[in-house]
């Protein structure tokens, strides 16, 4: 796979270059109806290859998503808020096209000069972004590619979409990976060849359906697996214990059973939750005490793993060199019901080897949570990326810049 490196030894300057980055972030409404970011880690992890390409003379082309419009502008996912706080990150300009290949477009890039930016308005406002339609998406990308030189592939959030922007513009320009591509597929490299052990995975979120491909593909390779979240419920469950009203699969109680069988049998030790933060209902101020895992009340959820489960999942933490994290603990937007996720991540603090925290709601909660992103080894950008490229699949945003 061809770097950013490379691209700039072959000369950017007076070229133009389409970037197309990760900047889906969230947005809340305020008081006064506009919108603002909450969350602005996508748009600051962009930075390095923006910056490199901008310091080496390029007329750099900006596409991205954010959020799931169907096919068609949606005012309350334009980007126009991105290219304000992007503007105040890189301490320049930064030019905003209205629509995403259309007149205004093309004029914004016409009038790029060197070390000049430009952000396009959303990709999913075309229904040729994500159409399953290969001529369809194929039209769409050869409207794209006809803005740019050269293409640069750094939304690793993205990368496991069969979007035009992300798999059929790379196969019309030169293309390479940019800086965070390639930092995202080095370290998680690292964690399928040869990571340094213990290894330890830890799971959480709301779904065991969601991470099953995950536990199937690792399952044997690593050596210790924690489970928290909404899916510990499903993993008790399966063990037979009640869970009150806590959220539960009931069509993977099989495949879970099975899980904790494999384990067993290849020597993974399976870390569950031993007491839970439950409540009366799913709300901030509802009613909560701790109880033990095998004994939820009926009319109880769990919104939290308890201070004997932190203890114990810091504890198994401990001696561990390979680290990685997918997914809250409890309800972590939630002050009554953030305190697994917090002493978690604390406890990832102090490992002594490589950290990663994948994406997510894992990498939301870090940074509502106060910590430092130097405190972990590495946080991702694209959780859904990650837990696909951590099951063996074959990413069509890499397939294309490796070709």
């Amino acid at each position: 796979m061809r770097t950013l490196d490379d691209l700039i030894a072959d000369g950017v300057a007076g070229r133009r270059v389409l970037v197309r980055a990760d900047l889906n972030v969230p947005l809340a409404q305020d008081a006064d109806g506009s919108l603002s970011i909450t969350d602005d880690g996508r748009i600051r992890a962009s930075l390095p290859t923006l910056e490199a390409l901008l310091g080496a003379g390029a007329r750099v082309v900006v596409c991205a998503h954010l959020g799931r419009p169907k096919g068609a502008p949606e005012p309350r996912y334009s980007l126009s808020p991105v290219a304000v706080r992007l503007e105040e990150l890189l301490g320049r300009p930064v030019s905003f096209a209205s629509d995403t290949v259309g007149e205004s477009a093309r004029s914004v890039v016409d009038g790029l000069e060197n070390c000049d930016l430009a952000l396009l308005e959303n990709l999913r406002f075309e229904p040729g972004e994500t159409s399953k339609d290969d001529a369809e998406r194929g039209a769409f990308a050869d409207q794209l590619a006809s803005l740019a030189d050269a293409y640069v592939g750094d939304g690793f959030g993205a990368v496991h979409r069969k979007h035009a922007s992300v798999y059929d513009v790379p196969q019309r320009l030169p293309h390479v990976a940019g800086r965070l591509v390639a930092a995202e597929t080095e370290v998680l490299r690292r964690l399928t060849q040869d990571p340094e052990r213990p290894y330890v995975v830890v799971l959480g979120g709301a779904k065991v359906s969601d991470k099953l491909g995950v536990i199937a593909n690792l399952l044997g390779f690593v050596d210790r697996l924690v489970i928290g979240g909404g899916m510990a419920y499903t993993f008790l469950a399966a063990q037979g214990h009640e869970v009150g009203t806590s959220l539960l699969e009931a069509d993977q109680l099989d495949t879970v059973r099975g899980v904790l069988e494999s384990a067993a049998a290849q020597g993974v030790e399976i870390v569950l939750p031993v007491d839970i933060v439950a409540a009366t209902a799913f709300a901030a101020d509802a009613e909560h005490a701790v109880v033990a895992a095998d004994a939820i009340p009926a009319d109880r959820m769990g919104l939290d793993v308890g201070p004997a489960s932190r203890e114990l999942f810091a504890e198994r933490l401990r001696d561990a060199r390979t680290v990685f994290w997918n997914g809250p603990m409890g309800v972590f937007e939630m002050p009554a019901f953030a305190a697994g996720t917090r002493a978690l991540a604390e406890a990832l603090t102090r490992v002594d080897g490589l950290t990663v925290v994948g994406g997510g709601d894992s990498a939301a909660a870090v940074r509502l949570l106060g910590f430092e992103e130097k405190a972990f080894g590495h946080i991702s950008t694209g959780g859904g990326a990650s837990l696909e490229f951590l099951e063996g699949k074959q990413l069509p945003g890499l397939v294309a810049l490796d070709s």
